[in-house]
């Protein structure tokens, strides 16, 4: 399904009764609604980065919910298309921390490539409606994902912004990864915290602790 060790570890999941149910109304929203992200992009965050070589997990929500923007890539955007505001605070922060220049894209998969798994805890959207899929099971899935990535043995840096993914912060139990929580990037909430947050360069602190490549943040 995914094509690569994602769908061993996920193997007992997408045969429950609830991942199944959340197909066939995935599958019953695409055909009859417009819905984000293009269908064969819902797992992308999965394809892009293999489990093995998870570092770095950053927790969406929900896709975006206007045209284009969604790839099923958390906070990413595909090349061309209008950075949207969360991603500019990020892109700002990650300036303010390293000096790098404020990328003319907000295509985010050279992250992915490197380790950076973009999550969002729910993986479909109808169009101009923000969270409407919020109730429809990918909660529960999204939740095993991170029971997954808790169990493994190799440090992980977490990065919860918000109050929706510091939710998650009871999952993560293993001591061998870091937990990094602060306010969401939106423009609503990013100078309660996430500015200044020095996130980016935590991240790759302890990545270089433990003996893992750091992340390139830097995106032209």
């Amino acid at each position: 399904m995914i094509g690569n060790d994602w769908d061993l570890a996920l193997e007992d999941e997408f045969k429950k009764d609830y991942f199944l149910k959340i197909m066939d109304f995935v599958d019953e929203e695409y055909g009859q609604k417009t819905v984000y992200p293009p269908y064969d992009d819902i797992f992308n965050a999965f394809k892009f980065t293999p489990l093995s070589d998870v570092k770095v997990v950053i927790l969406g929500q929900d896709p975006y919910h206007e045209e284009g923007q969604a790839h099923g890539l958390a906070f990413s955007t595909p090349d061309g298309r209008p950075i949207p505001r969360s991603l500019k605070n990020i892109f700002k922060e990650i300036n303010a921390e390293y000096g790098c220049p404020i990328p003319t894209s907000g295509c985010l998969e050279d992250w992915a490539k490197q380790g950076v798994f973009l999550l969002n805890t729910v993986l479909t959207v109808e169009a101009g409606n923000a969270n409407s899929h919020s109730k429809c099971g990918w909660q529960t899935f999204t939740d095993r994902v991170i029971d997954i990535l808790n169990e493994q043995s190799q440090p992980i840096v977490f990065m919860l912004w918000g109050k929706q993914a510091e939710k998650k912060k009871e999952l993560i139990t293993n001591q061998n990864h870091l937990v990094l929580i602060t306010s969401h990037p939106s423009p609503f909430s990013a100078r309660r915290g996430f500015l200044g947050s020095n996130h980016f360069r935590l991240a790759n602190e302890f990545l270089k602790e433990n003996c893992l490549d750091e992340i390139e943040w830097g995106l032209k």
